[in-house]
């Protein structure tokens, strides 16, 4: 069986998630309106098949939800250019700390991000 490898993505939300979510402001008290306003997440699936899970509200077979409230009312695109250089990790925990090393690492840029 071949070994699971994950991948690190980021997607772009619309500006308006930092004015309508509290939660999401609240993350980001260093937001200043320049930048623009993110997603980041790991996955075992191509970052364009976990942005359409996202998209499309995703539940698994038990019924529990596996998407993002966040992308998907305010999702907008990938940006590969803030992930492509992250090779494929093998696993889920080092995915998981890669995510939150690259979401706290675009947030000091400037950026508003939301991470799991």
């Amino acid at each position: 069986m071949p070994k699971t490898e994950y991948s690190i993505y980021v997607i772009e939300l619309k500006k308006r998630v930092f004015t309508e979510n509290a939660k999401f402001r609240a993350a980001n008290p260093q937001f200043n309106g320049v930048l623009e306003c993110l997603y980041v997440g790991m996955t075992s699936k191509t970052p364009k098949e976990r942005f359409l899970q996202h998209k499309t509200g995703y539940r698994n077979k038990k019924g529990h939800k596996l998407s993002s409230n966040i992308v998907e009312k305010y999702g907008s695109y990938l940006r590969p250019s803030l992930y492509n250089h992250i090779d494929a990790l093998s696993s889920r925990v080092e995915a998981l700390k890669k995510e939150e090393t690259l979401a706290l690492e675009l947030r000091r840029k400037g950026y508003a991000v939301w991470y799991n």
